[in-house]
C-alpha cells in the first residue's frame, strides 16, 4: 500500500512527442479523453512494441458478453466471448492475424469507428448520438453467437484516463470507462435473449501504448446500483506499481473519484474460485468469484496466460471528504494476467 502524487491534466495533449518517445506534459489522468494518441502504431518508431486495443465487457443479469479488437504490430488479436450465467457454457471463438489486415483502429479514442473481420469473427464499434454501437459475432465454437449492444453514455459521464510510464520509449495510455447503462440482444444459435436496460452495464478498456515484452497486471472492474446511486469501480495492479501512476478509481453517479493509491492484491493461484481481496487505505475490497475463464496462448514469442474471473464485490472506497462508498453486490470482475508479447 503506498500512496502517490498524481496530475490530473484538463486539457489536450499528445501522448507522443514528434520523435515519437514519451510527452512528459501527458503523464497524469484525466476525467475525460484528452489524450491525442494517433503516433502508436504509425511509422516505425517502436515498431513491434507498439499495442492498441478495444475490450468492451458487458454484464446482464443472464448473461455476460466481451469483445476484443487489438493490433500488437506483427499481429492481430480479435476476440467474441458470451457466458450463459445459469449454466456457465461459453460460447464465441478467438482469431489471430498477421499484421494488420484485419483490424481498424482509429487512433484516438472515439475518432473513427473500430473493425475486426476474420472468416470466423466480425466486430464492428461505432460511435452513435446515445454513445457506442457493439456489434460482434462469431461463427466457430459450440454454437453460433452474436450480440447488438448500445452501451450509453449519459450526460456528464466521466471516464478514468491515465497515462503510465516505464520509461520514455515505453509507456501505455489507458481509459478505463465503467458503469455504461447497456441494452439491446444476445443470439446463441438461433435464439435471441434481451440486454436490459437499467440491469446492464458496459466497461470499456481502451488502450494505446508501447509495452516492454514480458509483462504481468491485475485489473478489477463493476457495475451496478447501491444505495440507490450508480457505482462503478475501476482498480489495477502490478503492471503500475513504481511508475507514479494508478488506474484507480470509483465512479458515482457519472462523477469520478480518483483514488491515488497503489492497492495491495491477495488471491490464492492455486484456487482461483476463492475470495480475492484488495486493499489500502482508501478501499477495502472483497471480491468472489462465481466463474474463473481461462484462457491460455503460446506462439514461442508470444505467450498469454489469464484468469479472469467474475463475480460480486463487497465493500467500500473512500472519496474526497473520507466518505466510504459502498460496492457492496456489484457484479464485475478481476483479473491476473501475464503476457509475452
Amino acid at each position: 500500500m503506498m500512496r502517490v502524487n498524481e496530475h490530473e491534466i484538463t486539457s489536450e495533449v499528445s501522448l507522443c512527442l514528434p520523435n515519437g518517445k514519451l510527452n512528459p506534459k501527458a503523464v497524469g489522468w484525466t476525467r475525460l479523453p484528452l489524450h491525442n494518441t494517433d503516433r502508436i502504431g504509425h511509422g516505425s518508431y517502436g515498431w513491434g512494441r507498439n499495442k492498441r486495443w478495444e475490450y468492451w465487457g458487458i454484464t446482464t443479469p443472464a448473461h455476460i458478453l466481451a469483445l476484443t479488437v487489438s493490433s500488437l504490430d506483427y499481429a492481430a488479436v480479435h476476440e467474441v466471448w458470451v457466458l450463459d450465467r445459469a449454466t456457465h457454457e461459453s460460447f464465441g471463438s478467438s482469431a489471430v492475424g498477421i499484421l494488420g489486415s484485419s483490424v481498424t483502429l482509429p487512433g484516438s479514442i472515439s475518432a473513427g469507428p473500430s473493425r475486426a473481420h476474420t472468416a470466423e469473427i466480425t466486430i464492428e464499434i461505432d460511435e452513435v448520438p446515445t454513445g457506442t454501437r457493439l456489434r460482434a459475432s462469431s461463427t466457430a465454437g459450440s454454437a453460433p453467437v452474436s450480440f447488438d449492444v448500445i452501451a450509453e453514455r449519459p450526460a456528464g459521464h466521466e471516464a478514468l484516463g491515465v497515462v503510465v510510464p516505464w520509461n520514455s520509449r515505453l509507456f501505455q495510455y489507458t481509459v478505463k470507462d465503467v458503469a455504461r447503462p447497456a441494452q439491446g440482444t444476445v443470439t446463441i444459435d438461433g435464439q435471441q435473449f434481451t440486454v436490459p436496460a437499467g440491469e446492464s452495464w458496459a466497461v470499456l478498456d481502451h488502450g494505446r501504448g508501447r509495452w516492454p515484452y514480458s509483462m504481468s497486471w491485475n485489473w478489477g472492474a463493476a457495475s451496478g446500483v447501491c444505495d440507490g446511486r450508480t457505482v462503478g469501480l475501476q482498480i489495477g495492479g502490478q503492471w503500475t506499481n513504481g511508475t507514479g501512476s494508478t488506474e484507480n478509481s470509483i465512479l458515482v453517479d457519472g462523477r469520478l473519484h480518483k483514488i491515488s493509491e497503489e492497492l495491495t492484491w491477495d488471491y490464492d493461484e492455486n484456487d482461483w474460485l476463492a475470495p480475492w481481496h484488495i486493499r489500502g487505505e482508501l478501499a477495502d475490497l472483497t471480491f468472489t468469484p462465481f466463474y474463473d475463464r481461462v484462457s491460455t496462448m503460446n506462439m514461442l514469442v508470444v505467450a498469454s496466460n489469464t484468469h479472469q474471473c467474475f463475480g460480486h464485490y463487497s465493500g467500500w472506497v473512500a472519496v474526497e471528504g473520507g466518505e466510504r462508498v459502498s460496492v457492496d453486490g456489484l457484479l464485475g470482475w478481476a483479473e491476473a494476467v501475464h503476457n509475452r508479447w
